[in-house]
């Protein structure tokens, strides 16, 4: 009986890429000198941790657009969420460190005239709560929005439209000082994870391959996943959703699970971002940050999550060295390569790259000897 292998040809690479990734660039930038071409600078790790974690949340994206068929325009949600428990954690870790001196309420709450702490910070002092809540929040409103959406058999383009007012709603409402997040400025000016210094270039080191073992075992959840049984059902409800439910399936108990697995998984992504950059503010619920995550995974190769990883990857290395160049100009190249991929790459770079490695099998010539004629008895 033919079975889909879990790890593919193509997936093995990735993962190897990853790991090697998670060992070499620590051990370039701790053993190598600063004078060595190989060498990592520490400025680097933080930002090449930032692209994990964006490589990460484009595997979720994947998983519900490229196996589901459901074009989320509001996964910034769940990673800003994600993020948001982190921050919280690390704001508590402050202490009576901050500016104002407060043991219990961050520096904003201080300003801001809180006379005590609201209850839904209470628990992020304790960092196994803080991470169930980095993968619980982002679920619980997942599981909301999905169970009422799918089940009113809502698809397509509304479906996107949803979700994008799904996320600029929560932006305006994270902008609001009385809503206890910081307002506008967000969360930031972070002290120490468990104890050790956030800045210390060990901790970013740690963080750097945190997130790439998180990428990893991401990859590795998501493609079991599509792989197995569910898997082919769920792409049978991307490719004929309405023949799918005619068989019996129940098309919005398949679409919840995706869903929800894929809005958790962003949340991982936020919570390792936001020690790295240092920062959590309302702009990462904008309707264009889900945006562009969408792009990423265009680019890469929609339906193969190495590609979204990829695509991920490549449109943020772009990103960092076009706003060094002509930072005006970036979203409009954004925009052109959207759609030049749609026009001219609909299966992305990894598709582009598959393509040419078949033409070139397709020319080389066979090595396999040429029977010789036999007469006729």
């Amino acid at each position: 009986m033919n079975r889909t292998r879990i790890i593919d040809r193509t997936g093995g690479i990735f993962l190897l890429a990853v790991l090697a990734a998670g060992v070499l660039i620590p051990a370039s930038n701790l053993l190598l000198p600063a004078g060595n071409p190989l060498h990592v600078p520490d400025y680097m790790i933080p930002l090449l941790g930032k692209y994990l974690c964006y490589a990460l949340l484009a595997v979720a994206v994947d998983l519900v657009w490229g196996y589901c068929g459901v074009l989320s325009l509001g996964h910034g949600a769940f990673f800003a969420l994600g993020g948001y428990a982190m921050g919280m954690y690390l704001m508590r870790q402050i202490g009576a460190r901050g500016v104002y001196g407060n043991p219990v309420l961050p520096d904003f709450m201080v300003f801001l005239n809180y006379k005590e702490l609201p209850w839904f910070w209470e628990g992020f002092n304790i960092f196994p709560f803080a991470m169930l809540m980095v993968v619980l929040v982002p679920g619980a409103l997942a599981f909301v929005f999905g169970w009422f959406a799918f089940r009113s058999r809502v698809t397509g383009v509304y479906l996107s439209i949803i979700t994008q007012a799904m996320t600029f709603a929560l932006m305006l409402a994270f902008f609001r000082n009385d809503m206890g997040f910081g307002g506008n400025n967000g969360l930031t000016d972070f002290k120490d994870i468990l104890g050790f210094p956030i800045s210390a270039p060990s901790t970013r080191l740690v963080l750097f391959v945190l997130s790439a073992v998180a990428l990893a075992a991401g990859y590795v959840l998501c493609r079991a996943l599509v792989t197995s049984k569910y898997g082919k059902v769920l792409v049978a409800v991307r490719d004929a959703e309405s023949r799918t439910r005619f068989l019996g399936y129940r098309v919005e108990n398949y679409k919840l699970v995706a869903w929800v697995l894929s809005a958790m998984l962003a949340g991982v992504a936020g919570a390792l971002y936001v020690p790295q950059v240092g920062i959590i503010n309302p702009s990462e619920f904008a309707p264009a940050q889900s945006i562009e995550m969408v792009i990423w995974v265009a680019v890469g190769g929609r339906g193969t999550l190495v590609g979204a990883a990829l695509g991920a990857l490549i449109v943020n290395a772009g990103k960092t060295w076009f706003t060094g160049v002509l930072p005006e100009a970036w979203l409009f190249a954004l925009g052109a390569l959207f759609v030049l991929v749609t026009l001219f790459l609909p299966k992305g770079v990894l598709g582009l790259a598959a393509s040419l490695s078949e033409k070139w099998k397709a020319r080389r010539p066979s090595s396999a000897p040429t029977p010789s004629a036999t007469p006729a008895e």
